[in-house]
């Protein structure tokens, strides 16, 4: 099993037929989820599971938690989206990747992020920090 970083295809397609909604204030709410070196997760991921999801501890339940959306916008001629960096305290967690899904709309992927190898925290805080919010490293960016 295998953690791929991508961006969901399924995702792509729900963009062009107005699935998602980005907008911070009005928008849908996205989750992130954490998973162990078991899952199996890549661009055919389709919508949130629990299947070899990290177990809770701190903050960290099931299902994840709540990402801040920042408005969507553009960087030249490329548009992204980006979200705020999110922590889970007081957690002793083993993650080799996460699952960025809709919650709003039946658990849909956004994407898989692959974290490169397995991060640990031991009671204390696992934050999860996004990249820049720029055309070449937003999370999420449509060129």
């Amino acid at each position: 099993m295998a953690i791929t970083q991508a961006v969901c295809t399924s995702f792509k397609q729900e963009l062009l037929t107005g699935t998602h909604n980005f907008t911070a204030t009005t928008g849908d709410t996205f989750k992130i989820a954490l998973y162990t070196s078991s899952a199996s997760l890549d661009a055919s991921t389709t919508a949130f599971s629990t299947s070899n999801e990290v177990s809770d501890s701190g903050t960290y339940s099931s299902g994840g938690g709540t990402l801040t959306s920042v408005t969507p916008t553009t960087s030249g001629t490329t548009a992204i989206c980006d979200f705020s960096d999110i922590s889970f305290t007081s957690a002793t967690i083993t993650a080799r990747g996460a699952l960025i899904y809709n919650s709003s709309d039946s658990n849909k992927a956004v994407a898989v992020l692959d974290f490169g190898g397995d991060k640990t925290s031991t009671s204390g805080t696992f934050t999860i920090q996004f990249p820049t919010a720029d055309a070449s490293n937003a999370i999420l960016r449509l060129a």
